[in-house]
């Protein structure tokens, strides 16, 4: 999540926020594998506000949770608290590798006493090994970093490789969905997506207003003050790819700057990380356009 590091605040010591708020943070998620509804749940429950506490969110039934969903990248985690607060019977788990972003994501579990939410310190690399087959219900992507340039395309979160790798653990009907502010990630995730064999289950210009119950980030409200909108698929796995097509995924991935309109002057915003190019471009726009003139003239 995000599109460049995070520094530290002034007066904000890192250590010791991850050290005051260690109780919503899981350093050893491996040992979870295939055991996150049950094990959790009574972990989490005995570590919360006590049940005549009107702020604590109910504790699952049968020491279970219902569901088991990854916020990938969760940022500062608001989207991960509000999903939490709002569905108290599954478990809301939130990745991330910014150790500030752990700090804070962390630091609203606990002050808002949710028993149903765990940050974890780990990277996109480490899924198969802290998740089992079919236990996730869902995976979101809020505003991954798009990676524009083609050699760094394997990087991107929504790449078929990754898309692969996230199909072995999601559950039946299972969704993975992707917002962000650049329309080029949006569009190159589709031939992604149907390189990995996902079937759609909506695209969308405008997530805000079309599906309102994803709630907004902090990351996403600051987008929106400089005129972001909010691209987004939703999909699920269905049939599995065949070679040929995800080979075709692999051969899509090029430079984020292809997806981009022709006419670069009706940008009305540039999505984060594609800033310079769009610069250059239009600059050697300006010049081409300025040495016509006399080109024309050497040409008569």
């Amino acid at each position: 999540m995000g599109q460049t590091h995070i520094r530290t605040p002034k007066n904000f010591v890192l250590e010791e926020r991850l050290e005051r708020y260690a109780d919503a943070i899981e350093v050893a998620p491996e040992i979870y594998r295939g055991s996150w509804a049950a094990a959790c749940a009574p972990v989490r429950a005995a570590s919360a506000a006590t049940a005549d506490d009107p702020a604590a969110s109910p504790a699952p039934a049968a020491g279970t949770f219902d569901a088991v969903y990854l916020d990938l990248g969760c940022g500062k985690g608001a989207y991960l608290a509000a999903c939490a607060a709002r569905d108290p019977r599954s478990l809301y788990l939130g990745m991330d590798t910014e150790p500030i972003c752990i700090a804070y994501a962390a630091q609203r579990i606990v002050e808002n006493r949710l028993k149903n939410a765990l940050v974890l310190p780990r990277s996109a690399e480490s899924l198969a090994r802290i998740f089992a087959p079919g236990e996730l219900a869902g995976i979101t992507l809020n505003f991954p970093t798009p990676f524009p340039k083609r050699k760094y395309a394997g990087k991107r979160l929504v790449n078929v490789d990754h898309l692969l790798a996230y199909r072995a653990l999601l559950a039946p009907d299972a969704r993975v969905t992707l917002r962000t502010d650049s329309q080029p990630l949006r569009d190159y995730a589709l031939t992604q997506f149907e390189a990995a064999g996902y079937a759609l289950h909506w695209v969308s210009d405008d997530v805000r207003a079309e599906h309102p119950g994803h709630p907004e980030t902090e990351y996403e409200a600051r987008l929106a003050a400089q005129g972001a909108a909010v691209y987004g698929i939703c999909a699920t796995p269905a049939a599995a790819p065949t070679p040929a097509q995800i080979q075709a995924g692999r051969d899509a991935e090029q430079s984020l700057a292809e997806y981009l309109p022709r006419d670069l002057g009706s940008l009305t915003y540039v999505p984060l990380g594609m800033e310079g190019y769009v610069v250059n471009a239009r600059n050697r726009m300006a010049k081409g356009k300025a040495a016509t003139p006399n080109s024309d003239a050497r040409a008569r």
